[in-house]
């Protein structure tokens, strides 16, 4: 996925969610910081958002939107809605995240992509193999800075051994 190409669900997910404003925080949400991220980044054919001033629209937007949708068979590519809430994220992140417009039309739509180190965060406290590769590659391109990551680790909310997992894996990584 490119930067172009996540615009258009940034647009479609404003429009059925009937807010202006997207929270991006899958791995797509990368494109905000780098808009020509590795490609090894930026494979997955799913955006993980939430309509920001709207949160309980976010059912509504699986199913115009989601995986096997019209929406999916035109882009290649489909939109989860998922609350952000349910994703561990470090204190003050909505402070730091990266404004991506759609361009176009006059209505000024926005989705707000995590900030890479909090988007690092928030992949190795869901602990999954795919999510590791992902910070593994963001730490090896020197996309983000080891010392933030294990900070922005150390404020997460998770239990203390979880946090001392994570920062043992970023050092060994």
């Amino acid at each position: 996925m490119t930067l172009e190409q996540l615009k258009p669900a940034i647009r479609a997910a404003c429009q059925v969610s009937h807010d202006d404003e997207v929270w991006i925080f899958g791995s797509q949400a990368i494109l905000g910081a780098f808009p020509d991220a590795p490609e090894s980044l930026v494979t997955s054919i799913e955006v993980d958002l939430q309509p920001k001033n709207k949160p309980d629209t976010v059912d509504q937007v699986d199913g115009p939107l989601g995986e096997l949708s019209a929406f999916h068979e035109l882009h290649g590519f489909y939109v989860h809605g998922f609350p952000i809430n349910d994703t561990k994220l470090p204190p003050g992140w909505e402070s730091r995240v990266i404004r991506v417009d759609d361009d176009i039309g006059d209505r000024g739509f926005v989705g707000w992509c995590l900030e890479p180190h909090d988007l690092a965060a928030s992949k190795l406290a869901a602990g999954r193999e795919k999510d590791r590769d992902f910070v593994r590659t963001l730490l090896v391109e020197e996309m983000i800075d080891p010392d933030e990551l294990k900070e922005c680790v150390a404020s997460l909310p998770i239990d203390r051994d979880q946090k001392d997992r994570i920062a043992q894996w970023i050092e060994a990584t």
